[in-house]
């Protein structure tokens, strides 16, 4: 299993991107933890569906053109939830996180009660544990889908409309050693699409509405790839900059930048940032140590650094400068990277 560092920055070809008045800017890929953390001995995990299906007259409705009063509508939910699980079994594996990702196909509840959450028992979830060989599993264990829709002009014998869909999930983390405990990850979300609303395949238009199934189906498959997130660490491309001076001392740390020999870029910013006296100058020469220490993994020192830079910006600068706005942006964000408070670490349960 590859448990890769959560923030291991790659640096992508060409550091140089682009450079404005004194200013130059480069594109990094962070690795972003997840936010739950499973034990290290989990290895392999099963994706499995532990919902009821929607039945089709529930959470579809329609604003008729002209008319006040919404309409109750029908759609099939049929393997909406199928979909959702198995496209998250689907983006787990390519994450390449854990060592097995399985997926268990044939649903759980064979139950009519949609609106009640049902729990695995111990011996269920031991059960499959031991036919599967999965660590760890991860249930669906709620999912309710709205398709909401608005006409709003009628053309050629078809209703230009908006359709807003959204969607509500829980999955639980279940584990032999939870002694109870269970996380929930609640997920809410939703996606509006407008166009003429044309299901009977007889004409085409640029902007075309899916069927309420269709919406259904990307919704899920949209969620399933964001609790890919939740579950295992994933690539994001970022912007970073660094800042550029006359300066013997800068030039030399932008060449060392240049070819990721940050500790040594480092040396020749900080002598520099030590010699001056313009509060401007240093707080540029500040954000460029804050970058190296960020490119070398030591967020800490990177977060010192921002916090100094943004402090002289504030001191040197006026309330809407660009520099102090940018210089905020990355503060936070080196704050948002290094604090893991808000990430569940089931090592504790």
């Amino acid at each position: 299993m590859k448990r890769i560092n959560p923030f291991l920055i790659v640096l992508l070809f060409g550091l140089l991107l682009s450079s404005c008045a004194g200013i130059k800017y480069l594109t990094v890929e962070t690795r972003e933890p997840a936010q739950v953390t499973l034990p290290s001995s989990v290895l392999s995990v099963i994706v499995i569906n532990n919902v009821v299906e929607q039945p089709d007259d529930i959470g579809h409705h329609t604003k008729l053109l002209g008319q006040s009063e919404i309409q109750n509508e029908k759609a099939s939910s049929d393997s909406i939830a199928i979909f959702f699980t198995e496209a998250l079994a689907q983006f787990l594996d390519e994450e390449d996180y854990f060592q097995r990702v399985l997926f268990l196909d044939v649903p759980l509840r064979d139950d009519k009660d949609f609106f009640r959450e049902e729990f695995l028992t111990p011996e269920m979830m031991n059960e499959i544990r031991r036919k599967t060989g999965a660590d760890a599993i991860i249930s669906l264990d709620k999912l309710i889908m709205q398709m909401n829709k608005e006409e709003f002009y009628r053309k050629q014998g078809y209703t230009y409309s908006a359709m807003t869909g959204k969607i509500q999930s829980i999955l639980r983390v279940y584990l032999p050693t939870m002694e109870g405990k269970i996380p929930a990850v609640h997920y809410t979300d939703s996606i509006r699409w407008e166009g003429f609303d044309i299901q009977d395949k007889q004409a085409y238009a640029e902007a075309m509405l899916p069927s309420r199934e269709e919406g259904m189906k990307l919704l899920a498959v949209r969620a399933a790839e964001k609790m890919t997130y939740v579950f295992a660490p994933h690539w994001e491309m970022q912007d970073r900059w660094y800042y550029t001076l006359p300066s013997s001392l800068m030039r030399e740390g932008e060449a060392f930048a240049k070819r990721a020999e940050w500790n040594m870029a480092i040396e020749k910013w900080e002598a520099f940032y030590n010699n001056r006296s313009n509060k401007t100058d240093k707080a540029k020469a500040a954000t460029n140590i804050a970058l190296a220490y960020e490119m070398l993994d030591d967020m800490d020192k990177a977060l010192v650094w921002a916090i100094t830079a943004n402090d002289l910006f504030v001191q040197s600068t006026t309330q809407n400068s660009l520099e102090r706005r940018r210089s905020l942006l990355y503060k936070n964000e080196i704050l948002r990277r290094q604090n893991s408070g808000n990430r569940l670490n089931m090592e504790d349960f």
